[in-house]
């Protein structure tokens, strides 16, 4: 018999998710707020649902790849929530970057009704969840593991089992978000300047990318700023947030972090100056008294 599971959230990466689980072989039951994005994924070979409630009621595990926990909480206890419907036994697995306590908290609220959690963020890219390949950092009870491993496997290349409760797996995902945004903003910086001082932006990179001062993210997202396309793939307000979990997760051990504190900075900056909903690299734009490349 086929094996269902459900996938809120048809965004860059869940929909990837969703794709890799239906060619694994699972019946993948998908919902998602936007008006028409499930359907389209139905018409794909997938099973549409109207609401996170009916994707609870028809699969054991719901993999819920939502952006932030405001929204997970909606997805769970919401009008029409998963929580309600899931059965004794089922697993919620947690896909977003959240506070590691809030997760720790979530795990346990879930026990409550006999549902089992996964604590279980992932990184990699649209791209390499399309292509089942992403990384996923989890930590939850053995028993969930149990249950949900093959379909981890399905979705991610990299499964990282960081502990039998909730709480390292997201620990682990904004360590990751803090280095991933401190090397998006000091790319920026380094591109900026070379603006600022003449150098061909083109030169600047293909010399920087070949060299001991390049980094994946300085690669990746200043080919964003060399094409003069700032079409979100993961938006400066991701950072805005991510880098602020990260802050807020010392400030509780008062544990400095200098160079995270001025990377949110710039990304607040950047924000707050109307690019709040581009692509991170559209933190360059920050610099003053620099010509940044057109779009071609």
């Amino acid at each position: 018999m086929t094996q269902s599971i459900g996938v809120i959230g048809l965004g860059a990466m869940g929909l990837g998710m969703a794709r890799s689980l239906r060619r694994a072989g699972y019946q993948v039951h998908a919902c998602d707020a936007r008006p028409g994005v499930a359907a389209a994924f139905a018409a794909e070979g997938g099973l549409a649902c109207a609401h996170p409630a009916e994707v609870a009621a028809s699969c054991e595990i719901v993999v819920s790849v939502v952006v932030n926990a405001a929204q997970t909480e909606s997805v769970l206890f919401g009008e029409h929530g998963a929580a309600a419907a899931m059965r004794p036994g089922s697993v919620f697995v947690m896909c977003s970057t959240v506070d590691p306590g809030w997760s720790v908290a979530l795990e346990a609220r879930l026990a409550h009704s006999g549902v089992m959690y996964l604590d279980a963020p992932i990184s990699g890219g649209a791209a390499k969840a399309a292509a089942g390949q992403m990384t996923m950092m989890t930590a939850g009870r053995p028993e969930a593991y149990t249950k949900v491993g093959a379909a981890l496997d399905a979705m991610a290349a990299k499964v990282y089992r960081l502990g039998d409760q909730a709480g390292n797996g997201s620990k682990v995902k904004i360590i990751n978000q803090l280095l991933a945004g401190v090397h998006i903003a000091a790319a920026a910086e380094a591109m900026a300047l070379g603006l600022r001082e003449g150098v061909d932006a083109a030169a600047l990179y293909e010399v920087i990318t070949h060299s001991a001062g390049n980094s994946w993210m300085f690669e990746n997202r200043m080919a964003h700023v060399l094409a003069g396309d700032y079409t979100p793939l993961s938006a400066v307000d991701i950072f805005v947030k991510d880098l602020g979990l990260v802050l807020d997760t010392a400030r509780a051990s008062k544990f400095p972090l200098p160079l995270s504190a001025t990377a949110h900075q710039m990304f607040m900056q950047a924000s707050t100056a109307g690019h709040g909903r581009e692509d991170d690299s559209a933190v360059i734009k920050i610099f003053p008294g620099i010509e940044l490349p057109a779009a071609a």
